[in-house]
């Protein structure tokens, strides 16, 4: 699955055409500019949901073998709920997902931003056997309460700091 607002820079284009190229299953989740660009290059393993809900989002992530997330991100929130549904993500190798990729744990990694790097990612990963709990558990570490947690020992250290 992928899924996201349509536009050049999230980089539809490298899953529609590996999974085209190499017919791997790909359900295209959300809507945007970039969409009739990317049904015209889509071929017949490629299916387009549309914008969905919440709840279908969920039940798209928690079905699907992985999410692909081809673009360059700081973070990469959608990813990240991913991973909270216990979804490994294939993710280009480079900015937010750095921070919660794991390759061979949640998910691989992809070197080059084009289709056939995204691919060879793609085979890499259905050699895999995915924990999908232990998948799920790795997005604790961004939830709120955990973020919480740290920004008030953080604090508490630096007081305790300027007081010496």
């Amino acid at each position: 699955v992928i899924s996201g607002r349509q536009t050049p820079y999230k980089r539809f284009d490298l899953a529609i055409q590996a999974c085209t190229r190499f017919k791997f299953p790909l359900t295209v989740v959300g809507d945007g500019p970039d969409n009739l660009r990317l049904r015209k290059m889509a071929g017949k393993t490629v299916t387009f949901v549309g914008n969905a809900s919440d709840e279908v989002i969920e039940e798209e992530f928690a079905n699907a073998e992985a999410l692909i997330f081809p673009n360059l991100d700081d973070f990469g929130i959608t990813a990240v709920e991913a991973i909270a549904s216990g979804t490994p993500v294939i993710a280009y190798g480079k900015g937010g997902a750095l921070d919660y990729v794991v390759p061979g744990k949640t998910g691989e990694f992809f070197d080059e931003p084009t289709a056939v790097s995204l691919a060879d990612a793609l085979h890499r990963f259905k050699m895999h056997h995915w924990n999908h709990s232990g998948i799920a558990t790795k997005a604790l570490l961004f939830a709120p309460e955990m973020f919480d947690q740290q920004m008030q020992d953080f604090l508490k250290k630096t007081l305790r700091e300027r007081k010496k």
